[in-house]
């Protein structure tokens, strides 16, 4: 578990110019100084709750994550997820990990329609090489491979399988 000084996702990506325009859900509270942890492989949901592409729902999987290819039309550049990754690096307690070891992931992954450029749904997870909780990024991109294999057979509904990811995607 990683700790580090009371500051705020919002705060840090303030300070950052990194604007969080177009979401779709609120920003995280500025108000209440936090802590980011990483408990058991998973991100700190007061630091990184996720969210939603809205262009991505039930009715459009067939057009859009159901698609061979569609998440490379969605997913935002290194040079923005890299600069990113810089800033809540500090906030997860990872300010000394160097970025080949952690990978800024999407909570909710962009193959269910996870919002792609969304700092609340990026957080800068640990690889298997320097994970300390036995889960790490390959492991939830098994989790997320399923997840959306099924949710394009017809065998889970598309909010079910993120329910699942938000839920605890370690199980």
């Amino acid at each position: 578990m990683h700790r580090l000084p009371a500051l705020t996702l919002s705060a840090v990506l303030a300070v950052a110019g990194i604007a969080a325009t177009g979401l779709s859900e609120a920003a995280p509270s500025a108000a209440a100084a936090q802590q980011c942890t990483i408990v058991n492989g998973r991100a700190d949901a007061s630091c990184t709750p996720g969210s939603f592409n809205p262009d991505v729902t039930q009715d459009t999987i067939n057009h859009t994550i159901c698609v061979s290819g569609w998440t490379s039309t969605v997913r935002p550049p290194a040079s923005y997820t890299t600069s990113l990754k810089e800033q809540q690096k500090p906030l997860y307690g990872e300010a000394g990990v160097p970025n080949s070891e952690l990978e800024e992931d999407h909570l909710v992954p962009l193959e269910l329609g996870g919002a792609p450029r969304d700092p609340r749904n990026l957080w800068p997870e640990p690889r298997a090489e320097v994970a300390t909780s036995g889960q790490a990024a390959e492991d939830k991109d098994k989790e997320e491979n399923a997840l959306k294999k099924a949710v394009c057979a017809g065998s889970m509904t598309l909010a079910a399988a993120r329910q699942k990811i938000l839920a605890d995607w370690t199980h």
